[in-house]
C-alpha cells in the first residue's frame, strides 16, 4: 500500500464511523414498572404507574379473577398462557390488564409491563429477542389489536408467540385487547369457492389460537352499569341525591352502557362538584 494513501484511508474510515448509527444503550428497567417501546430506535420509555385500582373495576369479577390468576402464575415463574381480552368497546379490557398488572407487581418486584402499538406488531419478534436475555419478567401489552386481511403483522404475531427455532421467551407474557374475538375481519368474497372460504376461516382462527387464555367481556346491563357508577361515586366521595337518574340520562345520551361510560359520567360529576380524580 502506498504510504501517501494512509491519511486518505484514515479520513474515509472516520467518516464511515460518523455515518454509522451509534450502538444502542442497554435498556434501564429500574426506572419504572411501565414502559412504552419505540421500535424505531429500540428505546423503552418509562411511564408512571397506572393509578386505577383493581378493586375499582365493577361488573368484571369473573374476568378479573381469571386474568389475575394467570398473571400471578407467570410472575411466580410457573406456566401461564398468553391472554386475549376481547369484547365490546368500553367494557374495561385495557383497564383490567393494567390495573391487574399493578396489583400483581406490588408483590413481584421483577415484573415489568411493556406496551407496544398495534401498528408495530411486526417488531414483536425482535422485541422478544431483546427481552429474552433480561432477568426481569415482562408483560407485553398490545391494546385494541386487530388485523386487516393479508396483514403481515398477523404472521409476525404468530411467529413471535409460537414460531421460530428458539420458541417464545419464557420470561414474556403477551396480552392483547381487541373488539374482535378472532382479530381478523370475518368477511369473505362470495366467488372464492367453498375451499378458499374454509381456508380464510382457518386463517382467521389461527391468529387467536396462539392465545391460550381467552377472556370475554359482554355488554354491560343496567344494574351493573349503575353498580359501577355507585362504586366510583362512593370511592371518590361524590354524593348527589339523584345519582342513578343522572347516570341513566348520561348513558341514554351516549347510547351505551359500559364501564367507560360510567367513568366518563363520574368524571363529569367530579368536575361539577370540584373533586379531583386519579385519571
Amino acid at each position: 500500500m502506498n504510504s501517501d494513501q494512509t491519511p486518505l484511508l484514515a479520513r474515509i474510515a472516520e467518516a464511515l464511523e460518523r455515518l454509522a448509527p451509534p450502538a444502542r444503550a442497554a435498556a434501564d428497567f429500574s426506572a419504572a414498572r411501565l414502559f412504552r417501546h419505540d421500535p424505531a430506535n429500540g428505546a423503552f420509555h418509562p411511564a408512571p404507574d397506572y393509578p386505577l385500582e383493581l378493586t375499582s373495576l365493577v361488573g368484571v369479577d369473573r374476568q378479573k379473577g381469571r386474568f389475575v390468576e394467570n398473571l400471578k402464575r407467570f410472575a411466580a415463574g410457573l406456566p401461564a398462557n398468553h391472554a386475549l381480552l376481547w369484547g365490546v368497546r368500553g367494557t374495561g379490557k385495557s383497564s383490567l390488564a393494567k390495573a391487574a398488572f399493578m396489583a400483581v407487581a406490588d408483590e413481584a418486584p421483577s415484573l415489568r409491563l411493556v406496551e407496544v402499538d398495534r401498528d408495530e406488531v411486526t417488531a414483536l419478534p425482535a422485541l422478544f429477542d431483546i427481552l429474552r436475555a433480561r432477568p426481569e419478567r415482562f408483560v407485553v401489552l398490545c391494546d385494541d389489536l386487530s388485523f386487516e386481511e393479508g396483514a403481515s403483522a398477523a404472521k409476525a404475531l404468530k411467529s413471535a408467540l409460537e414460531g421460530g427455532v428458539s420458541g417464545p421467551p419464557e420470561n414474556v407474557l403477551f396480552v392483547a385487547t381487541s373488539n374482535r374475538r378472532h382479530l381478523m375481519p370475518r368477511g369473505h368474497a362470495e366467488d372464492r369457492g367453498l375451499i378458499a372460504t374454509a381456508e380464510d376461516a382457518e386463517e382467521e382462527v389461527s391468529v387467536s389460537d396462539r392465545f391460550g387464555l381467552w377472556i370475554g367481556f359482554p355488554p354491560m346491563d343496567q344494574p351493573t352499569y349503575l353498580a359501577a357508577v355507585a362504586g366510583y361515586a362512593l370511592r371518590y366521595g361524590l354524593a348527589v341525591p339523584d345519582l342513578e337518574r343522572r347516570a341513566l340520562q348520561w348513558a341514554q345520551l351516549r347510547g351505551a352502557r359500559s364501564g367507560r361510560v360510567a367513568w366518563q359520567f363520574v368524571r363529569d360529576l367530579a368536575g361539577e362538584l370540584g373533586k379531583p380524580l386519579p385519571l
